[in-house]
C-alpha cells in the first residue's frame, strides 16, 4: 500500500518538477558517459533526475551562485547509477551542499593511547552517513573532459555503500548475487591495487583507492559507468560484480572508439582526497 502511494506522490511531482526538454537535451548532450543510452532509458533518468531535484535541496556555498544547468547535470550523474535500482536508493538523505571548488573538511579521530585529535583536509566530494553530500563544482565541471573522474558517482557510490551502515565497500546486494562472489572479487583486486602502489607501479585506478574498501568501491563504480573498458580489462571479476549490483552494462553500450580510447589511457595521477 505504502508503495502505491509513494509512486503516485512521485509522478505528481514529476508533472510539476520535470526538466524543461531543452536544459534536459543540453545536459545529455554535455555528458559522454551517458552515450549509448536507449530513448527508454534516457526518458527513465530524465524522470528520475527530475525527481531527484525535487526531493533533494542544492545548498550553495561558499559564494557560489547556482545557475539553471548545474542542478540537471548533477543530478543526470546522480542518478545514473541508479538507472535500474530507483530513488529509493538514495533514501535518508536529503541535501547537496555545492561549494565553488575544493573545500577543506574537518575530521577528528582518535589514537590508539585515547588521544583526539582534530584534522582538516582538502576535498573535492564528501559524503555524511545520514547527511549531507558535499561536492566541488570546479571538480564537476572538470570532470567532463577528463576520463575516468567522476566525483558526483564517487559520493553516490558511498552512499549506497552507507545503506549498510559501515562504509566497507560492500552496498546491499541484491538477492541473486552472492555476497562471497563479491568479497572474493573486491578483495582480490584490492590487495593488487595496495601492492602496485606500494611498490610505486601504475595503477588501473587513481592510487587513493588503496586508502580503503570503500575507497575502491566509490572508485571503480566511477570507472564502471566512465571508463568501463579499463575496469574490465585490469578487474573483470570486480566488473562483472558491478554490473550484477548496478543491473547495467556500460562496456556494451559505449561505442567502440570511446572504449578503445579510455582503455588504453593512463590511470595513475593522484587527486585531492573525495
Amino acid at each position: 500500500m505504502f508503495g502505491s502511494i509513494t509512486h503516485w506522490l512521485r509522478r505528481r511531482r514529476l508533472e510539476r518538477a520535470r526538466i524543461a526538454e531543452p536544459l534536459w537535451r543540453a545536459t545529455v548532450a554535455d555528458l559522454p558517459l551517458l552515450a549509448g543510452l536507449n530513448p527508454a532509458e534516457l526518458a527513465r533518468l530524465h524522470d528520475l533526475a527530475s525527481l531527484f531535484l525535487a526531493e533533494k535541496t542544492l545548498d550553495p556555498a561558499g559564494g557560489l551562485v547556482l545557475a539553471p544547468p548545474m542542478g540537471p547535470l548533477i543530478a543526470a550523474q546522480a542518478c545514473l547509477p541508479i538507472l535500474n535500482l530507483g530513488l529509493d536508493y538514495y533514501r535518508g538523505w536529503h541535501s547537496i551542499i555545492l561549494y565553488p571548488e575544493g573545500f577543506l573538511a574537518r575530521h577528528e579521530y582518535t589514537d590508539p593511547i585515547g588521544l583526539v585529535h582534530s584534522v582538516h583536509r582538502p576535498l573535492i566530494g564528501e559524503a555524511w552517513e545520514r547527511g549531507p553530500v558535499v561536492l566541488s563544482w570546479a571538480d564537476i565541471a572538470e570532470a567532463r573532459a577528463e576520463p575516468g573522474l567522476n566525483v558526483v558517482i564517487h559520493e553516490m557510490a558511498h552512499k549506497l555503500d552507507m545503506l549498510n551502515g559501515e562504509v566497507n565497500g560492500l552496498p546491499p546486494l541484491h538477492r541473486d548475487m552472492a555476497v562471497e562472489d563479491w568479497s572474493r572479487a573486491f578483495k582480490t583486486a584490492y590487495k593488487r591495487l595496495c601492492r602496485e602502489v606500494d611498490r610505486g607501479e601504475p595503477t588501473a585506478l587513481d592510487p587513493y583507492a588503496a586508502e580503503s574498501p570503500g575507497e575502491f568501491f566509490a572508485l571503480a563504480s566511477e570507472a564502471f559507468f566512465a571508463t568501463p573498458a579499463r575496469i574490465d580489462q585490469s578487474y573483470p571479476d570486480v566488473y562483472r560484480q558491478l554490473r550484477a549490483f548496478y543491473r547495467q552494462d556500460p562496456l556494451a553500450r559505449l561505442p567502440e572508439d570511446v572504449t578503445a580510447t579510455l582503455v588504453s589511457a593512463p590511470s595513475d595521477a593522484t587527486v585531492e582526497g573525495r
